[in-house]
């Protein structure tokens, strides 16, 4: 915010501030101009200007210059040191401690032919306060972070060179209404976003608002433009404004010239207003994101002086009967929270990063962002606009009068001396992103408590922007946080499965602000087994399609986008950690591609054989796209045909496969109009394989005092008399197994570190993950051998540690070993995260491969969860969770720690069969159902492999239904299980 006198009268305002007056829409929710100036008077607020930038201005070559790259920075006057701006400092080794300064300065030179012209400095963003010199001239003072505000310096600057001089302070009250270093557990502080000066003629256009309205059909539409202009030495008869609609291909769709005589007069502003009818323009929609280009020309006696070139979208958001309409259609909303965020550059992103996001979630079926928990730049919302993705733009206000902000124990959160600063965090939000038509909600914070203040700060939100609705995250209705709001949509933080048919009974549209919280603070768990994140999909598919199913449930943001963690200077990560679908190197997660599932345009339903043609239910979820207008191809037995279907959108029908041929394999894709596969479904239609060859052992025991040898053909395996457990096996006198098979129960661990911080900041470098230990077998009680012509069986009762059970071995001819356990009695309170039988091999049975009944049908070729695959076991040593400060150079499958790579340490859920090998050739394989899960890793120098009859979903604490389905207490059962194992 730029500081005014009245709410910070410990700095002097010197600065001359541009105040215009607020424009009223009328609108039914509109408030009267005098209430609104009646709030910002009364707290002390001067709404600054933030020019529109120029794209050409009479006689100057290039009317904006950048200041981004080399600047000089001191603390408190320390020795100046070269930072890279924009930048944060702690990220390059500065830390900026409460009640200290930075001071940034670097030389300036206007260009010649900028002399007799007015001259700007804008900042897109400075956290938290600044102070802005030129040549030791105080300039402007800003307080609020992550918005961008400009000064005029054509008064100040001289020919030549020129010093600009920019101090820095963090922790400032704004940092601490937006939770900003708190938050991201360092300092937040620097210039973040780009700095520009720009140039323009004396008399100049200072604003431009653009809204777009449809007629009843959404057919015609009308192009509603308000600009403002100051004029200065001129008579107003000389001046004319001139717009022009250009579309994509640049052919002019409309032109109009205006004279300004007819405009109406507000202090140094004249405002111009019109509405310019447009016959069937094209639709902006994520589905569809056509920008047409608006040229904005101030004219002055038949020259050009100023020309403004705009992108917007024809498109217009309403409310009714619950639902949010875009263009006259319901919507739902399916994306993810948002931050700024890289481990090295921190909450300063490039161009290029910016947009890298915006594309990522795109092609993951996103169309929703939620820009948590502070505005976005410019650069991503203009990729949102190109793209396509629906942005809902939440001004830097969080956690007001909650227990994850501390200092609401001691401040009154409806202190009257808070509103400035709620007010100039919403107002520049809008001044910023009015523009883009990809922004259609104004959040205006985040997990606040409503009062008396942002009743306020609505009324003027609405006042300055009534086309958008504005949201307010108050956690959720009738609980935590809910104090009145009335906001137009409500909010609901971390519902259940059962949030989305309870919207039901709400009169406003309801957002799941935040939901299906990625496992993070579960962090041990995380480490030890990476299967928790592809455990996360199927849920997550349930979880949207009843969102889907509910018409006032606006549809939801998933916490959260992409990985928290910052690699500071000094060797510490920290952060909240890695709750993204996409990690903070912009890699792919196992998450990702259930979250691009979940989304999915495309549900692809039952199949059925209709007159010898293969035909499917599928079902259109697209709000705006009819499906003649998606690419579908199938690729029967390897070749591919081109499929036509015209399902509209949000119905279903049948899509049909013309072929005579035998389908033994077929593959559906479905293109999204923007390019990308928006769905893949794989199905196999021939005879499945036998699991394993039919080989006919001669089965033979012999015993000892000590033990059983159970002789299978080439394979003996030797028992032990005292505990009844197969200590060792053997083929061709090769060693197979070292232990086992053993129960083991891994015990559910939602350890996050220990760090002490109220609001969950936890994520080090120090943690490590977990070792999991079978059961300890004290003592056998009964052993019985049966041998029959076909099998040979050994029945023990086993008494653990832990308690009590059950184990029968069977042998069979063809090679297989059946290992059944029943677990009967256990003396203590444990909930599994697993449990099954445990083997033991030798390090060097390192290759892990596997079939699977997967959650989809196809999965990419590096995601840990695909359906066929191989892994390497690969092993290193790390010194805690993540590398520091190394960009990694492999697939996110690859990374590994002490037990292996993510993709041979996961969890490999549903396996029809899986098996380890080593160089030799010798393998051991699991036969199974498709109802088991396999899990292998490496410890104490010894490959375990835990074959697991019961898996949930981890113990992440944040989980909600259906996430946290299936949880159990291992007490109160009777476990029981079986294992197949076949050596080859």
């Amino acid at each position: 915010m730029i500081i005014s006198r009245k709410h910070i009268t410990q700095i002097k305002h010197k600065t001359t501030l541009f105040v215009y007056s607020i424009f009223i829409l009328c609108s039914q929710e509109a408030i009267s101009q005098e209430n609104t100036h009646r709030i910002l008077a009364d707290a002390g607020i001067e709404i600054p200007r933030l020019s529109p930038i120029p794209r050409e201005v009479q006689s100057i070559k290039d009317p904006v210059l950048s200041l981004n790259g080399k600047w000089d920075v001191a603390l408190d006057n320390g020795i100046p040191k070269p930072v890279e701006v924009p930048g944060e400092l702690a990220m390059q080794g500065y830390d900026l401690k409460i009640g200290e300064t930075a001071y940034y300065q670097r030389s300036i030179e206007i260009p010649k032919d900028w002399k007799g012209k007015r001259i700007f400095i804008r900042f897109d963003a400075i956290s938290s306060y600044a102070r802005v010199k030129l040549n030791e001239i105080p300039i402007v003072e800003h307080e609020g972070s992550f918005v961008p505000f400009e000064a005029e310096i054509t008064e100040q600057i001289k020919p030549g060179e020129n010093m600009l001089q920019v101090e820095v302070q963090a922790h400032t009250i704004s940092d601490v209404l937006g939770c900003t270093s708190q938050y991201a557990a360092h300092t937040v502080a620097g210039i973040l976003r780009k700095v520009s000066l720009f140039v323009l003629p004396e008399s100049n256009i200072s604003d431009i608002t653009i809204t777009t309205d449809f007629d009843k059909n959404f057919l015609h539409a009308k192009l509603n433009i308000e600009t403002k202009i100051a004029v200065l030495n001129s008579p107003i008869s000389q001046f004319e404004l001139r717009y022009t609609l250009l579309d994509t291909n640049e052919k002019p769709q409309i032109s109009k010239l205006l004279p300004l005589n007819i405009a109406e007069k507000s202090d140094v502003y004249y405002i111009s207003d019109i509405s310019l009818a447009i016959n069937r323009p094209h639709h902006w929609t994520p589905e569809s994101p056509y920008l047409y280009r608006l040229q904005t020309e101030l004219i002055q006696n038949g020259e050009t002086l100023q020309k403004n070139i705009q992108k917007i979208g024809f498109r217009q958001v309403d409310i009714k009967k619950g639902e949010l309409l875009v263009n006259g259609k319901p919507i739902k909303l399916h994306g993810v929270n948002r931050h700024s965020v890289h481990p090295i550059s921190g909450r300063s992103l490039s161009p290029e990063l910016e947009r890298l996001d915006a594309k990522l979630f795109k092609e993951a079926n996103c169309n929703y962002i939620r820009t948590s928990h502070y505005p976005p730049s410019e650069e991503f919302l203009e990729a949102a606009d190109e793209l396509g993705l629906f942005v809902e733009s939440e001004a830097s206000l969080t956690w007001i009068e909650h227990h994850a902000s501390p200092i609401w124990g001691h401040w009154n959160y409806k202190d009257p001396k808070f509103l400035p600063y709620m007010l100039m965090a919403n107002i520049e939000n809008i001044q910023a992103n009015k523009k883009h038509p990809s922004v259609i909600i104004w959040s205006i914070a985040n997990e606040s408590r409503w009062s008396t203040l942002w009743d306020k700060v609505k009324q003027v939100v609405k006042h300055m922007d009534p086309s958008r609705p504005i949201a307010f995250h108050d956690q959720c209705w009738g609980g935590f946080n809910n104090a009145g709001s009335t906001a137009d949509i409500a909010n609901y933080h971390y519902p259940g499965i059962n949030g989305p048919m309870a919207t039901d009974t709400m009169s406003r549209p309801t957002l799941f602000g935040e939901y299906a919280h990625l496992s993070t603070y579960n962090r041990r768990e995380l480490l030890t087994d990476p299967g928790v994140r592809d455990a996360y999909n199927q849920p997550l598919v349930s979880f949207y399609d009843s969102i889907y199913a509910h018409p006032n449930n606006l549809g939801g943001a998933i916490w959260s986008g992409i990985d928290d963690t910052f690699h500071l200077p000094d060797g510490r990560i920290v952060g909240y950690g890695p709750w993204g679908p996409i990690d903070g190197w912009r890699r792919p997660k196992p998450e990702y591609f259930g979250m691009k599932k979940a989304y999915s345009p495309i549900k692809v339903k039952n199949s059925s054989l209709v007159n010898g043609r293969l035909q499917f239910v599928v079902e259109n979820r697209y709000d705006f796209t009819s499906l003649k207008d998606v690419k579908i191809i199938a690729e029967v037995n390897g070749k591919e045909i081109k499929i036509k279907s015209n399902i509209p959108p949000r119905q279903q029908g049948i899509l049909t496969i013309p072929t005579k041929t035998r389908v033994n394999t077929l593959k559906l894709k479905f293109y999204d109009p923007n390019g990308f596969i928006a769905e893949e479904e794989f199905y196999d239609y021939r005879e499945e394989a036998p699991l394993h060859a039919k080989e006919n052992h001669v089965l033979s025991y012999t015993e000892n005092k000590d033990s059983y040898l159970i002789h299978q053909g080439a394979t003996t395996y030797r028992v032990s008399k005292l505990t009844g457990i197969i200590k060792s096996v053997q083929k061709n006198n090769s060693p197979i197994f070292k232990d086992g098979p053993l129960f083991s129960i891994v015990p559910m661990n939602s350890e996050d570190g220990g760090k002490n911080n109220i609001a969950g900041e936890t994520y080090q470098r120090n943690i490590q993950p977990i070792q999991n230990f079978p059961w300890f077998v004290k003592y056998a009680t009964d052993i019985n051998i049966i041998q029959a012509s076909d099998l040979l069986s050994i029945d023990i009762d086993l008494t653990f540690k832990e308690g009590k059970g059950s184990m029968t071995y069977t042998f069979y001819p063809d090679g297989r070993i059946n290992v059944q356990y029943k677990i009967t009695s256990i003396n203590s309170a444990v909930s599994p995260y697993q449990y099954g039988i445990v083997l033991t091999l030798p390090k060097s049975f390192d290759r892990l491969a596997w079939e699977r009944k997967g959650d989809f049908s196809l999965y990419p070729d590096d995601h840990i969860g695909r359906n066929n695959g191989s892994a390497h076991l690969n092993a290193i040593q790390t010194s805690g969770v993540e590398p520091w400060m190394e960009q990694p150079l492999s697939l996110w499958k690859d990374d590994a720690n002490e037990l292996g790579s993510n993709d041979f340490r996961s969890t490999k859920r549903n396996i029809l069969r899986a098996s380890l090998s080593n160089s030799y050739g010798i393998s051991v394989t699991v036969l199974s159902n498709g109802k088991q899960a396999s899990r292998t890793w490496l410890q104490e120098e010894n490959i375990h492999w835990l074959i697991a009859d019961y898996c949930n979903n981890g113990s992440e604490p944040f989980y909600g239904t259906p996430h946290s389905n299936g949880r159990i207490l291992a007490k109160e059962k009777v476990l029981e299980g079986e294992l197949t194992i076949l050596i080859d």
